[in-house]
């Protein structure tokens, strides 16, 4: 096997790598030789099939397995003595392969971007700040409001129903003048605009009193999960029994107990360390940014053109879906890239690249655990049909790979947050929201 290198400049390698006719007919051999005491053939014992009958029979297809084993190994040999990490995978072309047979030399090129050197940085030498803020008598008061109108009562009023209202009604659902199974209830509480029911329902009952009788004209979606109700027209006769209006809970301890504290002290410190977790995160979605500015100024290395190139292309497709929204799928025609994304490319492959690097060189793994937790938050986005979701990442090693990259990153971060110099900076809630508004506007 020989390789000769045939480009070197900058990140960009290329190699022609021979495989001599000699070389590849005795690995043939070898494994047809490892293969012949299995092989059963009419006319002969096992084992006894003689090794000039199996190359006629099996040749073509060992000669194409030899020949991809030996390529394979020849290139795991290269990286493994060069040192070069290729930066996407490596291009293969076989050399005269149209016209190749047996007997002839195995001349295949290789080509790729090979991974640049990244500079140490001196962590220890990064200052960041963190902002700090504090739950406020203010906002805890507000969340407990909010608490209390989500455990909200209802009741009972004089006058017609407003939205917000609940109305406590029996009805009878029918089609085309009979009632169907599962459109009649007693005694069912509804509140209006919660949009609970059909579209066109709830609006009806807007100025319903107590004691009317009212024909709620409805049709029914045409993707409705009922086959036999999609699409069609019905009509609800609705008997309004009360009208109530909404109540907030009183902010106390019995509120409290609602939301499983032991008093209303209790979930007045809940709802504070809520609160300031919430701004935490806040927080360190700041000082990451912080960080990465600064070891964005830190290092200066080349980088590999493909993987600019390829992530300049998905920046421009991204934004041009948030700019066109109403195009869910990709029958579009190319996105052109501008300087701007490609500037914000370079960014995050020199980025990405260093916090790698950092990754590996202080062995951060992100366990089974992790992994799982991740795909359980992904899965909820798909109520009822989870564990079709887990089938699927489990099978999909780019999905997997899209939900470890955060994962990894954010542990590289903390890693760095370690070492780094930080300062804590009390600010108010108003200051830590601008600073994150900011963030959004980037």
């Amino acid at each position: 096997m020989q390789v000769t290198e045939t480009l070197n400049e900058g990140l960009k390698r290329g190699y022609q790598i021979t495989l001599p006719a000699s070389e590849l007919d005795a690995k043939v051999n070898e494994k047809l030789a490892e293969a012949q005491p299995e092989v059963e053939m009419k006319g002969f014992r096992k084992g006894k099939v003689p090794m000039a009958l199996l190359k006629k029979q099996f040749g073509p297809r060992i000669i194409g397995e030899a020949m991809q084993e030996a390529i394979d190994g020849a290139m795991t040999d290269h990286f493994e003595k060069s040192g070069d990490k290729p930066a996407m995978q490596p291009d293969v072309q076989m050399v005269d392969g149209e016209t190749w047979s047996e007997g002839d030399d195995v001349v295949v090129t290789m080509s790729y971007e090979a991974l640049p050197e990244i500079p140490e940085v001196d962590l220890k030498a990064i200052s960041l700040e963190k902002m700090v803020v504090k739950a406020e008598d203010e906002a805890v008061e507000d969340a407990l409001k909010n608490l209390a109108e989500s455990a909200q009562d209802f009741e009972a009023k004089d006058g017609a129903a407003e939205d917000g209202d609940q109305v406590v009604m029996d009805f009878v659902g029918k089609v085309d003048g009979e009632a169907f199974e599962g459109g009649s209830a007693e005694d069912y509480p509804l509140v209006l605009g919660s949009n609970s029911f059909i579209p066109g329902f709830e609006e009806q009952l807007v100025g319903a009193k107590a004691g009317e009788e009212k024909a709620v004209n409805v049709k029914f979606p045409e993707e409705y999960g009922a086959e036999h109700l999609a699409g069609k027209d019905a009509v609800f006769d609705c008997t309004i029994k009360e009208v109530k209006a909404p109540k907030a809970a009183e902010i106390d301890d019995e509120l409290a107990k609602k939301y499983g504290a032991d008093d209303l002290a209790a979930l007045k410190a809940q709802v504070a360390e809520r609160l300031e977790a919430e701004y935490s995160g806040a927080a360190r979605a700041v000082m990451k940014r912080g960080l990465l500015d600064e070891l964005d100024k830190a290092v200066s290395f080349e980088l590999p053109p493909s993987l600019v190139e390829a992530e300049a292309k998905q920046i421009a497709h991204q934004l041009w879906h948030e700019d066109n929204p109403e195009v869910h799928d990709h029958n579009h025609g190319e996105i052109e890239t501008t300087e701007e994304h490609t500037k914000l490319a370079e960014r995050r492959v020199r980025l990405g690249l260093l916090l790698a690097e950092l990754g590996q060189k202080a062995e951060v793994e992100v366990t089974d655990a992790e992994m799982t937790q991740a795909i359980m938050n992904q899965a909820r986005q798909y109520p009822g049909q989870e564990r079709q979701f887990f089938e699927f990442v489990q099978q999909n090693q780019q999905m997997q790979q899209q939900l470890r990259a955060p994962i990894f990153e954010d542990k590289v971060v903390d890693y760095v947050f370690e070492l780094a110099t930080v300062s804590e900076k009390e600010v108010s809630k108003e200051e830590l929201q601008k600073a994150v508004e900011e963030l959004e506007q980037e």
